[in-house]
């Protein structure tokens, strides 16, 4: 059944469009396509090629993309649920993979919500550099954190915050930025019925202010030379070439980077603003025809919905003045936070630090590791875990060291005796939660901190607790104990949901140092899910319950 399609809408396409306006409205007659996105974080291509349980038909424009049969629901499988492949829109993919990200970038997701694009980018960074994601609403940030760990993402800070308070903390920061913007999302009428429901009220004239201001900002978080990737899901031209020719009149370091005309990819429609915007024509001048090298993807010209990618080069011989006048006064953003606004992140301690003293957690030193406002969940966590932890230890004798116990000495002694791995970037503490963070605490403070990087577990009463993010992103070599569930036996479903699980202790894979008994790296047929503690012929199911499969 064809979509019901604004009437405003369907008017403005027809005078832009012209003979190719049939054409578009027939393509609202089919169905949307669906596609999945391998994880190579987690799997090789060639290996998710022998255990691909769908028949696939790649994607065009995105190595490690495919379409998926209609009918086909690859939520329902044990492998998502291992975080090996993400379900994702094909035309989705595009920018991400006009980004050109190569690992040890420093890249940022600034409108990343739920978190598709930046475990793209993750997997293409393949944990070396940085990752910094973003939303700036908060009930958006919980899925995005979610997914972040879900597909084994070591190297991400997930934040919660303003284009221009990321600025004043990261000026000249990133070599690749991504704004996936917010946008009129005309080019989902065909995939979300809702977005048609939602077009009236959530304008184009809205969603033009915030663009720019958040491509302006994305200019102060860029370093010299590096490259912006703009994309909506939309066809309006004020959201695509106007935005873009605004932006480079502004902005004349940077020029579009043209993209080739392959794979169904149209180019930009610069006439387009000279016919419905002539004003902004006029004010943008040359700079306008530069547009025809940005990316509009048809839903009637390509397998995908509606999309516009634009590719923003920066050119750094062209700005240095302006750069060194910007970061001054990003400096001086940074010293006017408040310090209330923030977490407060505890500095990290080298091997020798945690040698030399213990850390009292005495009232004191509570009240410095708490954060004063940080994401909701983290705080909320922090304070409750830490007064549980004080009314456990109220009444204990001298004959206990407990409260004394160094909480860095405790998680050191986890990864040794449970883990061969090689902790990347920095260990940091907040609260009584333990994180490796590839991004400098001091750069985190003032602001609101979702995740200040992989997380790794909790000390509490003088035990490390590991954490199921920890779990998802081990490859099964990193752990000393596994237990390899078969996708075929209806053992890993099982586990999913939560269930107990007999298991013989042959069939715990031990490192030669490591007994049976304890903490085990639970896999499906090889590909890490969570964990379990086993013990006596019995594994102990320790999936959390808000990750488990509820479908039948």
């Amino acid at each position: 059944m064809a979509v019901q399609l604004p009437s405003i809408f369907a008017e403005r396409m027809k005078n832009l469009l012209g003979d190719e306006f049939e054409q578009f409205m027939k393509s609202y007659e089919q169905s949307p396509h669906a596609g999945l996105r391998v994880n190579t974080l987690k799997i090789s291509m060639e290996q998710f090629d022998e255990l691909a349980p769908f028949d696939l038909r790649p994607i065009p424009w995105c190595g490690t993309g495919f379409y998926v049969p209609h009918g086909v629901k690859p939520g329902l499988h044990p492998y998502y649920h291992a975080g090996l492949y993400y379900i994702q829109e094909p035309s989705a993919m595009a920018p991400v993979e006009l980004l050109g990200v190569q690992p040890g970038d420093y890249v940022l997701d600034l409108c990343a919500a739920p978190g598709g694009k930046s475990t793209q980018i993750a997997a293409k960074l393949q944990g070396k550099g940085v990752l910094v994601t973003n939303d700036i609403h908060s009930e958006r940030t919980k899925a995005l954190a979610k997914n972040v760990e879900l597909y084994g993402v070591r190297n991400a800070v997930v934040l919660n915050e303003s284009p221009e308070r990321i600025a004043g903390a990261f000026p000249h920061y990133f070599n690749k930025v991504l704004i996936d913007a917010p946008c009129s999302g005309e080019g989902m009428f065909r995939k979300d019925e809702d977005m048609v429901k939602s077009w009236e009220h959530h304008s184009v004239e809205k969603c033009v202010l915030m663009q720019r201001d958040i491509l302006e900002t994305a200019a102060k978080l860029l370093a010299p030379g590096g490259t912006i990737v703009y994309s909506t899901c939309t066809f309006a031209p004020e959201e695509n070439e106007a935005m873009i020719a605004e932006f480079l009149n502004l902005n004349p370091d940077f020029t579009v980077h043209d993209i080739p005309e392959t794979a169904g990819f149209a180019p930009g429609r610069p006439e387009w603003v000279r016919q419905m915007l002539p004003e902004t024509a006029e004010k943008t001048g040359a700079v306008l025809d530069q547009t025809r090298g940005t990316a509009r993807l048809w839903p009637h010209l390509l397998e995908g919905e509606g999309h516009y990618v634009a590719v923003l080069q920066h050119h750094p011989e062209t700005s240095a003045e302006r750069i060194s006048s910007s970061v001054e006064d990003e400096k001086e953003t940074v010293s006017k936070i408040p310090e209330d606004q923030g977490i407060a992140v505890t500095q990290p301690l080298s091997k020798a630090d945690r040698k030399r003293e213990r850390l009292m957690r005495t009232e004191s030193r509570e009240r410095n590791e708490r954060p004063a406002r940080g994401g909701k969940n983290e705080g909320k966590a922090g304070r409750n875990n830490e007064r549980d932890a004080r009314k456990s230890n109220r009444g204990k004798g001298r004959g206990t060291d407990q409260v004394n116990i160094d909480p860095g000495t405790v998680y050191q002694q986890f990864i040794e005796e449970h883990l061969e791995l090689e902790l990347p970037g920095e260990t940091v503490f907040y609260g009584d939660r333990v994180y490796q963070s590839s991004v400098g605490a001091s750069r985190l403070e003032g602001l609101k901190v979702i995740r200040p990087g992989w997380f790794m577990g909790t000390v509490k009463n003088g035990r490390f607790v590991p954490s199921h993010p920890l779990a998802c992103a081990l490859n099964r070599s990193e752990a000393k104990r596994v237990i390899n569930l078969a996708s075929a036996s209806g053992e890993a479903v099982r586990y999913l949901k939560g269930e107990t699980l007999n298991i013989e202790e042959a069939r715990v894979e031990c490192k030669p140092e490591a007994a049976a008994k304890g903490y085990a790296l639970v896999c499906v047929d090889g590909y890490a899910l969570g964990w379990g503690k086993w013990l006596d012929g019995v594994l102990k199911n320790e999936y959390p319950a808000g990750w488990r499969w509820t479908s039948v």
